[in-house]
């Protein structure tokens, strides 16, 4: 017998982390209250993790996009894995030139390119994506917050999120006119 409804389950299991940080700063709050001494302390550093679960937890929340999308995301360390049902790739973070993100596509598209100019566009609504959002918070200088605001439009063309440092990616024409 169910208790809840599978998308109200869903949701619980996908808002699992802010749901944590909750917890964690209620009791934070309870000892805080209760107690004196280094316990208040100790309470304070526990109240600052658990807003900072809820904080990463609801930024979770905002990227995932549902899932059901055409393909499979795999992410093995720093390599991710793109399994489409027309196209797929592979993509090491530590060759990644540039990403973009295509709200306009349907469905929006991540688009990476490595340092050799090649590209791997992966859906934003592709089984196991939300994967993405730790391999992607961890490249230096990335602004999680645009990139939210970004992902929440329907329509527009592509924008880069972000670049590798110091180095210049061109597009295939680009290139075919240096040649």
């Amino acid at each position: 017998m169910r208790v809840l409804r599978p998308e109200v389950a869903l949701l619980l299991r996908h808002g699992r982390e802010a749901l944590a940080g909750v917890a964690l700063t209620l009791l934070a709050l309870w000892l805080g209250l209760t107690s004196f001494g280094i316990t208040r302390w100790v309470a304070v550093m526990l109240g600052l993790g658990g807003l900072a679960l809820i904080w990463t937890g609801v930024q979770r929340l905002r990227f995932g996009q549902g899932g059901g999308g055409p393909g499979i995301v795999q992410v093995d360390e720093r390599r991710l894995v793109y399994w489409g049902p027309l196209t797929g790739g592979v993509m090491d973070m530590d060759s990644l030139a540039r990403l973009d993100l295509d709200p306009g596509a349907t469905p929006a598209h991540w688009i990476l390119t490595s340092l050799r100019g090649e590209r791997l566009e992966v859906p934003v609504n592709a089984q196991g994506a939300e994967a993405l959002f730790d391999l992607f918070a961890v490249l230096p200088g990335f602004p999680t917050e645009t990139m939210l605001q970004v992902l929440s439009r329907t329509e527009g063309p592509p924008v880069t999120l972000w670049r590798a440092p110091n180095i210049i990616v061109l597009p295939p024409r680009e290139r075919r006119r240096l040649h």
